[in-house]
């Protein structure tokens, strides 16, 4: 579903507003009549929406009226997100309606105005090679890179856990017979480690168990968000600010890839192919 339906739902959000992205220069209006035409709002006589010294301001009126000023490059990540979210909308239907589980990660490359924006929700990621330099494009979102977050989701909604998982870590399970001990764990407030007394509810499993690859939130899943998740980070390239030569490449992998190399390894093998390969070879970056 998603992988038919991603791609128009951003497509479709970037047509709303492309009118708007015509003068690099201007800054989106603040407003949009119901048309998508730009809407001012009234300002009571003599009040100035720029005033001279912002530190200074006394009238209700001027404060009122001030506006934050949104880049262009705002919009458009907020017009990615948008879409995002609307397809975990449409995911979340067709669950309810279908009865059916699960989800997916997604990865979205936009090349807009000479910016390259880069999107993802799970654990597929996007890196750039520049000159032999690897420049990551993405975050992974895994449960050992989240722990903290989800830690202090398990904290603050312990009802989410059904009495069957403890948000605090340890190094390994805790056995009956260790109770009243001190064992290292690690809070949702914590980077290191400390000691603890073992109480009768650590006995619960670890909402985040294992390491590396191999771990896991709940027993079950190895990765903490997906797609239309509210926090999904979008993240900027602006091309116009770096040279740039026929072996610089994007390359986009799920965790197929990412799991069983690093992106050094995938660089090294990116950059030696491209430079056995003819430049003038328009197929050379698709292979």
């Amino acid at each position: 579903m998603a992988s038919k339906l991603l791609h128009r739902l951003i497509r479709d959000r970037l047509g709303e507003v492309c009118h708007l992205l015509e003068n690099p220069t201007s800054a989106p209006p603040i407003c949009l009549a119901k048309n998508g035409s730009p809407y001012q709002a009234d300002t009571k006589k003599g009040a100035s929406q720029e005033p001279e010294d912002p530190d200074a301001i006394s009238d209700s009126a001027v404060r009122f009226h001030m506006e934050k000023v949104v880049s262009l490059e705002s919009l458009v990540m907020g017009v990615i997100e948008t879409a995002f979210r609307q397809m975990d909308d449409l995911i979340e239907k067709e669950k309810a309606s279908y009865a059916i589980s699960g989800g997916c990660c997604a990865l979205a490359a936009i090349d807009l105005m000479g910016k390259l924006y880069v999107a993802n929700a799970g654990d597929s990621r996007a890196i750039i090679i520049r000159n032999n330099e690897v420049i990551p494009m993405t975050n992974e979102f895994t449960p050992e890179s989240e722990r903290q977050r989800l830690q202090y989701l398990g904290f603050l909604r312990p009802e989410l856990l059904g009495n069957e998982f403890t948000h605090i870590e340890f190094p390994r399970r805790i056995q009956h017979s260790e109770l009243g001990k001190k064992m290292l764990y690690r809070d949702h407030t914590m980077t290191g480690w400390a000691y603890k007394s073992i109480v009768e509810d650590d006995l619960k499993f670890p909402l985040i168990y294992g390491e590396g690859k191999k771990a896991r939130v709940m027993a079950t899943i190895g990765v903490t968000r997906g797609l239309g998740d509210h926090e999904l980070k979008v993240k900027v390239y602006n091309m116009a600010e770096n040279k740039h030569g026929p072996d610089d490449v994007l390359v986009m992998g799920t965790d197929g890839l990412w799991d069983v190399t690093t992106d050094r390894e995938v660089a090294d093998a990116v950059s030696a192919y491209l430079s056995g390969s003819d430049p003038s070879d328009p197929m050379r970056k698709k292979t």
